[in-house]
């Protein structure tokens, strides 16, 4: 199932994904949903052979947002996003995806390639979705319809920032 293309509306900020950069950070959007976590048959063996728990992860990002119960680790947007939004959360913090709302990551940049994800437990992060120039070049490629770029959210991620605190 595709990202719900209401999902500011549908779900509520539950967590805030920061960047070491203070002036990078995107909201987390809950409840995620389990069925769409556990249909990849690569992500679900991933899960397993770290022995992790698949769980309904949410929405990260608003105007730029990426479910990561649909993501399956393709990567395609982070080969083609020109302004490099996206990065692999693993490659720059490698603990469970549930652990990554509420967290820092460094948002080195290393991690641009497609194949540089740990493994298909990994998530495309749009840890830096301010840069977005709104090309929508990573909504046309990724292959289950994981990504929204909506500029229209913009004012969902700025109210949310006013209730829930940046």
């Amino acid at each position: 199932m595709p990202i719900d293309p209401d999902f500011p509306k549908n779900h509520k900020v539950t967590g805030i994904h920061r960047h070491a950069n203070p002036d990078y950070f995107h909201f987390v959007w809950g409840p995620g949903r389990l069925a769409d976590a556990s249909d990849d048959e690569n992500v679900k063996n991933a899960y397993a052979a770290r022995d992790e728990e698949i769980v309904p992860l949410g929405v990260h990002g608003t105007f730029v947002s990426v479910d990561w119960d649909v993501c399956i680790a393709d990567g395609g947007c982070i080969e083609v996003c020109p302004v490099q939004v996206y990065e692999w959360y693993r490659t720059a913090v490698d603990v469970p995806a549930k652990d990554v709302p509420n967290t820092t990551s460094p948002g080195n940049g290393e991690s641009h390639a497609k194949e540089g994800r740990k493994d298909y437990t990994d998530k495309s992060d749009p840890i830096r979705e301010k840069d977005c120039i709104w090309c929508m070049a990573c909504v046309t490629v990724c292959p289950v319809t994981a990504i929204k770029v909506e500029q229209s959210n913009t004012q969902f991620h700025e109210n949310a920032k006013l209730s829930f605190g940046k």
